[in-house]
């Protein structure tokens, strides 16, 4: 690598018609491969053109690649061309500058090399790219040095390290030369401490290294292997069956192979002879024992190969050890890697959980707010309101049209989150004045209406806003995630509907805890006919309760709407996991749906960790484990006291 710097900074310091020339002999000294490459003969002219130090090569690789250089038919020259009209003009491969114009196209031959031939080019380029001034180049050449490491590619990366301005570039330059020394350093202690220093990075590329270091073949012998790296000897019937191990010793030990029973009844359909086989009349042949012992009798003539008998394969399995040998010869250097693999498993494992943790409380976020305005309203009047996934719909509906008229996505927001709670808590106000207030005491009945009620919002909200999926687009300050470690990350989104759901928790509990309202709705909830004596209008709370509850379905809309389709049927997704997340907390109780809320995002992340394959099993195995749960516990988690007074 020296010494190519050498020949670069030398070749800057010469005219310009020196590196035009020395660059334009050059590739006539070559000139057939150029003009007709091949990726069997191209590597050769490729080492000329990287080892000549020249500046001008890196351009003239790039425009290789991208078909963008001519020859010209009288001389055998090579160009770059600007194509005008119907003509060319020609430009040296020096610098550019224009050398002819109004060339006609049958005058100069276009150069296109095959993508084969253009893949070894990459391959060469990269050691240039390295150092590019454009970003995009240089992270262009990583990304292709990670999908193909080789040797050849250590002194590039390496020069290039210091000089690298981008500090995310610069880490991921390190942790690729530190792979590459992994694989491919010089001495073994070299390698050894490269392995240590990966047993701390859990990236896929780092783990990937660490298993082709330490990938094996296996291999049979009578002895133990001589001068090998072995990883373990395979044990028949634990690592490998029977079969499986005999089968490996003829294709690689030269043993004689099992015959099956449709080979030994071919054999003896070609030997049949007057009725018989071996003597044996057909009639009799109706039987696997007669067949082989008839087969065998032929084996004995030496007409067909001996049968490879249970004893046969006994004997030979016990004669013989069947190996996984590293393909690495370096003991030390394998040992080092399997440690650092062990490592790296262990902190994925942890980091594994950690992950799926957060995913949990991600899931619980959301349940718990599409739920804790079910989980008011249901504990306060006992109503099993269907409707409350639409007012959800509702508030992710509003979102959608305020950002139709605020563009700045951030103040959209602020303005959303407020104006879904007055729109849904009117509509709750609405339907409780005009449908519910006639319906309690009547579970049946409100089931039925509220039912109802989510079919026309529903076709009500097909009609105005039509059947396509909208977009509630995030601010840009949420879009990406926070990434911990290769691991373990997690959206902005979500960390947002996390905060929110705090804030509510929050402000929830001062409201029950600290506000006359929140007293008389415990009050109502926990024995509404003591209430009512105390001076307390059940029937109003109950009005204020079921807005607040439907409110709070349409903030959690505008918060679910911002990483969900908005459609006339998001409501649907959320009602089942909200009324589950209400019984398994315990009616009525926010302490309680956040536990349930805790307890099914948990569950169900971790069905899903277990069958990623298949997302309904986790909803099936989840409603199945709620239904044992409240076989237990039918009050929920947390049930409320002094209930029973009320009933």
């Amino acid at each position: 690598m020296i010494r190519l710097l050498t020949f670069v900074l030398a070749a800057l310091c010469l005219p310009l018609t020196a590196h035009a020339q020395d660059l334009q002999a050059l590739l006539q000294t070559h000139e057939k491969i150029i003009a007709k490459p091949s990726r069997k003969n191209v590597t050769p002219v490729l080492d000329a053109l990287v080892g000549s130090g020249l500046p001008q090569v890196p351009e003239f690789l790039q425009n290789w690649q991208d078909k963008e250089v001519y020859q010209r038919a009288a001389d055998g020259l090579f160009f770059y061309a600007d194509k005008t009209g119907k003509t060319y003009t020609l430009k040296d491969v020096s610098g550019g500058t224009e050398v002819a114009t109004e060339v006609s196209a049958s005058d100069i031959k276009q150069i296109k090399p095959n993508g084969g031939v253009r893949k070894v080019i990459a391959q060469y380029l990269v050691q240039f790219q390295l150092s590019d001034p454009d970003i995009n180049r240089r992270t262009d050449a990583l990304n292709a040095i990670s999908r193909n490491l080789s040797a050849d590619q250590i002194e590039p990366l390496r020069a290039s390290i210091d000089g690298e301005s981008d500090a995310t570039l610069k880490l991921r330059k390190q942790r690729l030369a530190n792979y590459l020394m992994a694989r491919f350093g010089e001495s073994s202690a070299d390698r050894v401490a490269a392995i240590e220093a990966i047993a701390g990075d859990l990236s896929v590329e780092g783990r990937a290294v660490l298993s082709q270091i330490l990938e094996t073949r296996v291999a049979a012998s009578q002895a133990l292997p001589d001068g090998e790296n072995i990883a373990r000897q395979l044990e028949v019937g634990e690592d490998l069956s029977r079969t499986e191990a005999y089968t490996l010793l003829v294709e690689t030990s030269g043993l004689p192979a099992t015959i099956s029973d449709n080979e030994i009844r071919l054999a003896l359909e070609s030997y049949v002879d007057g009725g018989r086989v071996a003597g044996i009349p057909i009639a009799q042949l109706d039987t696997l024992d007669a067949r082989a012992k008839a087969y065998d009798a032929l084996a004995a003539s030496d007409v067909v190969p001996a049968r490879v008998t249970q004893e046969d394969i006994d004997a030979a399995l016990a004669d013989w050890g069947i190996y996984e040998i590293y393909l690495d010869q370096d003991d030390a250097v394998t040992a080092a890697a399997k440690e650092a693999q062990s490592a790296v498993n262990t902190r994925v494992g942890l980091n594994q959980a950690a992950d799926l943790g957060l995913d949990a409380i991600s899931l619980a976020s959301i349940y718990f707010l599409a739920a804790v305005g079910l989980a008011i309203t249901f504990g306060v009047m006992g109503v099993i309101n269907m409707a409350h996934g639409e007012f959800i719909m509702m508030g992710a509906y509003t979102g959608y049209v305020v950002q139709q008229f605020i563009t700045n996505y951030t103040l959209s927001l602020v303005v959303a989150l407020p104006l879904a709670f007055a729109v849904t808590f009117a509509a709750g106000v609405l339907m409780e004045r005009t449908v519910i207030r006639w319906l309690y005491n009547r579970p049946l009945e409100t089931l039925l209406a509220t039912f109802g009620i989510s079919i026309a919002l529903q076709q009500l909200a097909k009609n105005i806003f039509g059947t396509q999926a909208r977009p509630l687009t995030s601010p840009g300050w949420l879009d990406g995630a926070w990434v911990i470690n290769d691991v373990v990350q997690i959206s902005y989104i979500r960390i947002a509907i996390f905060v929110l759901a705090l804030l509510f928790l929050g402000l929830l509990l001062f409201i029950l805890k600290k506000t006359r309202l929140g007293l008389e709705v415990r009050a109502v909830t926990q024995n509404p006919r003591m209430a009512a004596s105390m001076g307390i209008n059940p029937d109003k709370i109950k009005m204020m309760t079921f807005g607040l509850g439907s409110g709070i379905a349409g903030i959690a809309g505008v918060a679910i709407g911002l990483f969900a389709k908005v459609t006339s049927e998001m409501g649907s997704d959320y009602i089942v996991q909200s009324f589950m997340t209400v019984v398994v907390g315990g009616v009525g109780n926010v302490w309680g749906t956040l536990a349930g809320a805790a307890m099914i995002g948990t569950f169900q992340k971790g069905v899903e960790w277990l069958n990623p394959s298949n997302t309904l099993a986790a909803q099936t195995y989840m409603i199945l484990f709620i239904i044992l749960f409240i076989q237990f516990r039918p009050k929920g988690i947390i049930a409320l006291k002094g209930r029973a007074a009320g009933d």
